[in-house]
């Protein structure tokens, strides 16, 4: 078979002219280094945008670092450097040598370039994603009919680097088919919808954790090749698992070799400190204002929507790029023209993304970890809305945490923290996230955050997980949290999964597991998520005994399911809560089972409603109620 002919790759004047407009969606096929095809003859083209240069050169392992031998050359008016070289192969290393008017040498990554040399090395790496082969045809068709807003979404979060170490990879490190080829099987008895990947695109220094990214269009070298990523993302997909990304629009580094002042000037950030450098994070704000740098950022999220069938963005820090004021003290920042601190074109910025997003991908989302009031996140831009289509109900998590982190004899005075996400749940289409950040810097693993004796520990924790299976919004747990990783999470080391060994660890894994399939199975659990027509309280007034009772359900009738939380360590006995019908209630759930790691109270399997007055119902369901015990009845 005759090898492929490689397509001519060039940047034409209108190519110029849509990206200093800011649409140029696809600009990330021309600039960066292609295979490209001229005269007959194979080698690279490259291009680069940086208007603000004298002169720009590309060294690297095809002309041993010579400094003088391959110059790009300036195309028209918008700062574009372009230049077809022959006799250079996938794979081979490079930098752009930038020379400044005043003479200064700048070396560096490309920042549209594909892959990158592993760390500590710095250099871009030149890649070729046409190898690249899909065979999920079928999973990106069904999600284009998908409306996420009504399917179950049961996240599990991943950094790649420390949820499993190899023994004999780099740094311990699986590469992507190795992870993907043992994730499959994890995510799938688990029962998991989606995973969301930290860290993805290239970053220089581990402990960032990869939000302080330098090559935004490269997967990460950590793990293996773009071909290795793609085929991580298509086994995901082949098996009904859909990924979602972390994204990183709100800052990035400082590090010579990246985007700061790229050509000698500001170019991606803005150029005054006050709105270009986050002052607690020692990084540089992107300049929301410039046409190319949204163009930059737009077809970023776009080329992992397109190029490797990324099902959603998780986008962080959101709340650092709406308000100007965002961790600054009073002269640390410039109001907009208005006067106020919102941040008038970070606003645009993101309704123009989600608006190509919504648009152009339909079933693909975009996801706001944004932590403050702000409204209408979700809603559409039409509706004045920001477009994403959810939200990081961070609200939600702080109170949770901060209840189940209380002695139980404090919790009746805190009663309101597990009742108040309801009052405002239907004005954003929210996730629940149980996310890495609350198992880092001190701030303990969710078990034990917990009060009491280990076993409370544990019990403690099954109650709080299905409270937050229970109620209204999607789900996100980081990993480690499904089994009560005891540990702090640390890039730096492995989960700890010889914890398995261990009778309460393997309990509350297997109860999460089937916390999930509960929550899959019964469309009343997600169908309805931000509206009443969901959810319904039965009693969230007991603070005395703090006990919860609520229903999930859907509006047109089907299966209810009930769910019963005691969050003491005492027995509640001849327990009794309301329920809208006569009829029976079949047990489903019951934290307190030995399996799990429970005492073992028995609860009757099948339970008849009576007819009797209770929590303002006509009927009422009688037991005995355990201590630290979550029950979940199917009406």
């Amino acid at each position: 078979m005759a090898a492929k002919k490689r397509e001519t790759v060039f940047i034409s004047e209108a190519d110029q002219y849509v990206f200093a407009q800011g649409t140029h969606y696809d600009i990330y096929k021309k600039l960066g280094a292609h295979p490209s095809e001229e005269n007959g003859k194979e080698g690279i083209f490259f291009g680069v945008w940086a208007p603000n240069a004298d002169r720009v050169f590309v060294i690297g392992t095809f002309n041993d670092w010579n400094e003088s031998s391959h110059e790009l050359h300036r195309i028209g008016t918008g700062g574009i450097f372009t230049g077809f070289f022959e006799n250079i192969a996938v794979g081979e290393l490079y930098k752009y040598l930038i020379i400044t008017p005043d003479g200064r040498k700048l070396y560096k990554a490309d920042p549209y370039a594909n892959s990158a040399e592993m760390r500590p090395g710095t250099a871009s790496k030149i890649a070729d994603l046409s190898r690249i082969k899909w065979t999920d045809g079928t999973w990106m068709k069904n999600r284009e009919t998908k409306d996420m807003n009504k399917e179950p979404m049961a996240v599990y979060e991943c950094h790649i680097g420390s949820w499993m170490k190899h023994p004999t990879g780099d740094d311990g490190f699986y590469t992507y088919r190795q992870f993907a080829d043992r994730m499959v099987e994890y995510l799938s008895e688990m029962r998991y919808t989606h995973v969301e990947l930290m860290g993805i695109a290239e970053y220089p220094f581990d402990g960032s954790w990869g939000y302080q990214v330098t090559g935004y269009y490269a997967p990460t070298s950590r793990y293996g090749s773009p071909e290795d990523f793609a085929y991580m993302v298509n086994l995901f997909h082949k098996k009904g698992i859909g990924v979602i990304l972390d994204w990183v629009p709100a800052h990035f580094p400082k590090d010579a070799h990246g985007l700061a002042e790229f050509d000698g000037t500001c170019l991606y950030e803005h150029p005054d400190t006050r709105r270009g450098e986050h002052p607690d994070w020692g990084t540089k704000i992107f300049n929301y204002g410039k046409t190319e740098v949204k163009n930059f950022l737009i077809a970023n999220a776009l080329f992992w929507i397109k190029e490797f069938h990324i099902d959603g963005l998780r986008v962080d820090a959101v709340a650092s790029m709406l308000y100007l004021d965002y961790g600054r003290k009073a002269n640390e920042w410039l109001p907009n023209k208005y006067g106020g601190h919102e941040n008038l074109e970070a606003i645009e910025f993101f309704k123009h993304l989600n608006s190509v997003i919504k648009g152009g991908f339909p079933g693909v989302m975009t996801i706001a970890e944004e932590s403050t009031a702000w409204p209408k996140i979700t809603a559409s831009v039409e509706d004045g809305g920001l477009g994403f289509s959810f939200k990081w109900n961070m609200g939600w998590m702080h109170d949770f945490c901060e209840y189940m982190k209380l002695d139980p004899y404090f919790r009746k005075n805190n009663h309101h923290a597990l009742t108040f996400a309801m009052s405002y749940n239907s004005s954003e289409n929210y996730i629940l996230p149980l996310s890495h950040d609350e198992v880092v810097h001190l701030k303990c693993s969710m078990v034990e955050k917990m009060s009491g004796y280990q076993v409370d520990k544990y019990a403690n924790l099954r109650v709080g997980y299905t409270f937050m299976f229970g109620h209204s919004g999607k789900k996100l747990l980081f990993m480690g949290q499904d089994f009560a990783q005891e540990r702090e999470w640390s890039e730096a080391r492995e989960l700890d999964w010889f914890l398995l060994g261990e009778s309460l660890n393997r309990g509350m894994h297997d109860y999460v597991r089937d916390l999930l399939d509960i929550y899959r199975r019964y469309k009343c659990m997600y169908e309805v998520d931000n509206d009443w027509g969901g959810f319904e309280w039965i009693n969230a007034d007991d603070a005395d005994r703090s006990t919860y009772s609520f229903m999930r359900k859907t509006p047109e009738g089907g299966k209810k399911l009930l769910f019963v939380l005691n969050m003491t360590p005492i027995l509640r006995e001849g327990y009794t809560v309301g329920v809208p019908s006569s009829g029976k209630a079949k047990l489903i759930l019951n934290s307190d089972d030995k399996q799990y790691g429970g005492n073992g109270t028995v609860v009757d399997k099948v339970i008849t409603a009576k007819k009797s007055r209770c929590d303002n119902r006509d009927y009422m369901l009688t037991f005995n109620l355990a201590p630290f015990t979550a029950l979940v009845f199917e009406l």
